[in-house]
Order: structure tokens, then sequence, then C-alpha cells
């Protein structure tokens, strides 16, 4: 690695460090989060992951671009909207009650195989 990509590597590193995640809020359906990126990471954003109508904003980012970015967040979020006042930011949600959907699938696969397993001779 050559010295700018030390010092360009540093830099992202600071950069993610600095991303504000907010409490999380909810209605009736969804859990929501926004996210704040500190402007210098904004402006390291891959062209591609932009509308390409030159508004400057982000176009919605499947969950493997925004993880790519450096935001790290827990499963079952969606990036479902940008907000054109504040680019930066980017706005999350998931089920409400996805947590305990995730554990109560869990369970039931453990469940199932230690039916699996029970059943072998």
């Amino acid at each position: 690695m050559s010295k700018k990509e030390d010092v360009d590597a540093a830099k992202l590193e600071e950069y993610i460090e600095k991303i504000h995640y907010s409490e999380r809020y909810s209605d009736e359906e969804y859990e929501y989060r926004h996210v704040i990126l500190p402007r210098p990471l904004f402006k390291m954003i891959p062209k591609q992951f932009f509308n390409p109508d030159n508004t400057g904003t982000l176009r919605l980012l499947t969950e493997r671009e925004w993880r790519g970015i450096g935001i790290t967040q827990s499963l079952g979020w969606e990036h479902y909207e940008v907000h054109a006042p504040e680019p930066h930011v980017l706005l999350f949600r998931r089920p409400k009650n996805f947590d305990e959907q995730i554990m109560r699938q869990q369970a039931e696969m453990q469940q199932l195989a230690a039916g699996k397993v029970g059943r072998k001779k």
C-alpha cells in the first residue's frame, strides 16, 4: 500500500467512527432510525450510489452498499428514504417486532434440528 492509500484508509476509518446513529423511534408498523454520515465520508461515496438526476442525493442503497460505506446496524434494516435537504442523512426502517421474529425463527429451527437429531438411529 502506498503512503497516500494509508492516509486515505486512516481518514476513512476516522470518518466511519464519527457516523451518528439516532435512537430508534416507531409507529404501529415500523421501527425507525436515521444515520448521519460525516460530510467528508459522504463525499467519498462512489458516484454510482447517487441518483442520476444530479440532485446530489443518494439513491436507495442495498444492505450490502450501506454496509460497504461503513454503516453498521443489526439485521433487518432497510434504507427506505432520502432527505434531499440533508443528503448525508440516511433514513432506515424495519418491521417493529423484527428482533422477536428472528428469535422465534431461531427457536423453531433449533426445535426442528433437535427433532431430527432425536430421530436418528
